[in-house]
């Protein structure tokens, strides 16, 4: 059946089960009787329904593998699940060896990214491949410092040999490349993630319209969209709370500060690729994220 059906029929259940008026109960659930009957839904299935609605969701935690210790590439793929992770809620602890990031956010949205990083992750990595075979970084050439060959001395005093320099010209190396490609590809994912997360919260904020709501002197009106923002900021203090009573991260990430060279080449094709990306089949970003209410 019909998902709306379902959802008229919990409705009308609710109503018959928050009356104190015997009539209006008995109305409202004959009423609920004759929709379930129409369509072929037995009311238990219609109960569920309603207490899965209103179930209050909580944040949580989750740990996600990344990949084996050691393996090469892992603080890229970490920042490609950062950048995801960011735009929908996320606040993010991640192992010393970049093999496991720890996940804290709402169960829908740690859904999300982890469906999100599954794609993105193989078109990251594909993309980069493409990209080193192409051999078009070797186009990109960087000054680098290097010995000069029989320039050796000895210092007694410091008790080490020293050289001379020269500044030389070498292509950019494939893994430099690789690094720099996959990291402009996590940002350009983290910015079109972030931005379509703004328009959707911009547009459930200016699109809601006028909702009475009484203070304690009941004479109050507030506009539905000022409580859409005001539930938005709460539920960020709930993360945010939550994170700070669970998280026992200790330091920073050293990923975050690891380079390898600069290239501005591979840069710009990782940003291009990462731009052509498909966001998990195009979707409405964010998923099934909860209700603004906090409901599933």
């Amino acid at each position: 059946m019909a998902d709306k059906d379902l959802t008229r029929i919990a409705a009308l259940l609710r109503k018959a089960e928050r009356t104190d008026n015997e009539h209006e109960a008995d109305a409202y659930l004959q009423a609920a009787q004759r929709l379930a009957t129409l369509s072929a839904v037995d009311l238990a299935v219609a109960r569920a329904h309603t207490q899965h609605r209103e179930r209050r969701v909580r944040p949580t935690q989750r740990t996600i593998t990344i990949g084996e210790s050691g393996k090469r590439g892992l603080r890229t793929y970490v920042q490609l699940f950062l950048a995801i992770g960011r735009a929908n809620n996320l606040t993010c602890d991640i192992a010393r060896d970049s093999s496991r990031v720890y996940a804290y956010g709402f169960d829908t949205d740690i859904d999300t990214v982890e469906a999100l990083y599954a794609s993105l992750v193989v078109q990251m990595v594909r993309a980069s491949d493409v990209y080193i075979k192409s051999g078009d970084y070797a186009r990109e050439v960087v000054i680098k410092q290097v010995k000069i060959p029989g320039s050796e001395r000895y210092s007694r005093w410091k008790r080490e040999v020293s050289y001379d320099y020269e500044l030389v010209e070498r292509p950019v190396h494939a893994t430099t490349a690789r690094i720099n490609f996959q990291q402009a590809f996590a940002a350009r994912i983290g910015a079109r993630l972030t931005q379509a997360r703004q328009e959707v919260e911009q547009h459930a904020t200016q699109e809601s319209g006028l909702v009475e709501r009484k203070d304690s002197n009941g004479t109050a009106m507030v506009t539905d969209g000022a409580s859409v923002a005001l539930v938005l900021s709460e539920r960020e203090l709930e993360l945010a709370e939550h994170y700070r009573a669970n998280s026992t991260a200790r330091g920073s990430w050293t990923g975050a500060r690891a380079t390898s060279g600069y290239s501005a080449r591979s840069r710009r094709a990782g940003d291009q690729a990462g731009r052509r990306a498909r966001l998990g089949g195009e979707r409405p970003i964010g998923g099934a994220r909860p209700s603004i209410g906090g409901g599933s």
